[in-house]
């Protein structure tokens, strides 16, 4: 019986260290081929929080938000990150400005047309 929950406990860290792609495409192979076994596994996961973002956080990825003690590079890294968050803003506001003067173009046009074109009532 330990054998069995050890073997099934080293099972689960291992699935947790392929990440939350691994239990899902875990998941759909079972609901293929035995959909009880696919389902007790949807509420295993669900049960546990293992779908959650939180659960693996901080598991993978690059922890770009992580301080390196570097002070030259963090200075580096705030100043991109403040530029990049600067670049974003004045983006969007072009691409607010560029939809702006398109549904202008389109407007004046349809009202041209309707200018030109009057239905009688």
């Amino acid at each position: 019986m330990n054998t069995l929950t050890s073997t099934f406990s080293d099972a689960i860290n291992w699935m947790d260290s392929k990440g939350r792609k691994a239990w899902i495409a875990l998941m759909i192979v079972c609901f293929i081929f035995a959909w009880p076994l696919g389902l007790a596994l949807l509420v295993f996961l669900l049960w546990s929080n293992r779908m959650s973002k939180k659960f693996f956080k901080g598991k993978r990825g690059f922890g770009s938000l992580r301080n390196t003690r570097n002070s030259a590079f963090e200075n580096y890294k705030a100043e991109t990150i403040s530029r990049l968050k600067q670049e974003q803003k004045d983006f969007e506001s072009f691409l607010e400005r560029l939809r702006a003067a398109k549904d202008k173009a389109e407007f004046d046009q349809f009202m041209e047309q309707r200018e030109k074109n009057p239905t009688s009532s």
